[in-house]
């Protein structure tokens, strides 16, 4: 059984990012994104101005809640034979709704890939209306669009951290 980490937001978060559930390396390191080929952490600092691969761990949380950003998972816990979203069974979901309905600044969720989306928006549908909601593709090398196509989809979040 894999289990997602705790949120990290805080009572200024206006953006949350959801992802589906942390990969074999990420649960390894007990951090968020930790795959060196997950692109998230590029991307994310390409969005706020922020040089987030150059700081540890604990450093790039602190960044995000400075820049109004939370993190978590639409997944609680599941069985899953290595990283891929598609080998999630038997999932159980994070209590999203009540998530965003304690966060009083909270303008948008985004959905980091396809999986994240699809189980987010289920678990979301009494939020419809409070908050907008982004469908974002995949920071993950296993979606494998380029680099500048993911970054222009992202580049939405900006709108909300002003």
């Amino acid at each position: 059984m894999k289990r997602c980490f705790p949120p990290v937001v805080d009572a200024r978060t206006r953006v949350l990012v959801l992802g589906s559930l942390p990969g074999e390396v990420s649960l390894a390191q007990s951090q968020y994104y930790a795959h060196k080929q997950n692109r998230f952490w590029a991307l994310i600092g390409d969005v706020t101005g922020e040089d987030l691969l150059s700081l540890d761990y604990d450093a790039r949380l602190q960044t995000l809640l400075r820049q109004r950003i939370g993190l978590w998972d639409v997944v609680a816990e599941a069985q899953r034979e290595g990283s891929l979203d598609s080998r999630i069974r038997n999932h159980a979901s994070n209590d999203l709704l009540a998530l965003v309905e304690s966060l009083p600044h909270l303008a948008a969720v985004a959905f980091n890939g396809g999986t994240a989306t699809r189980l987010g928006m289920r678990a979301l549908q009494g939020a419809v209306g409070q908050v907008a909601f982004i469908s974002l593709p995949s920071s993950s090398p296993a979606y494998t669009l380029s680099y500048a196509e993911k970054l222009k989809a992202w580049q939405a979040l900006r709108q909300w951290l002003v």
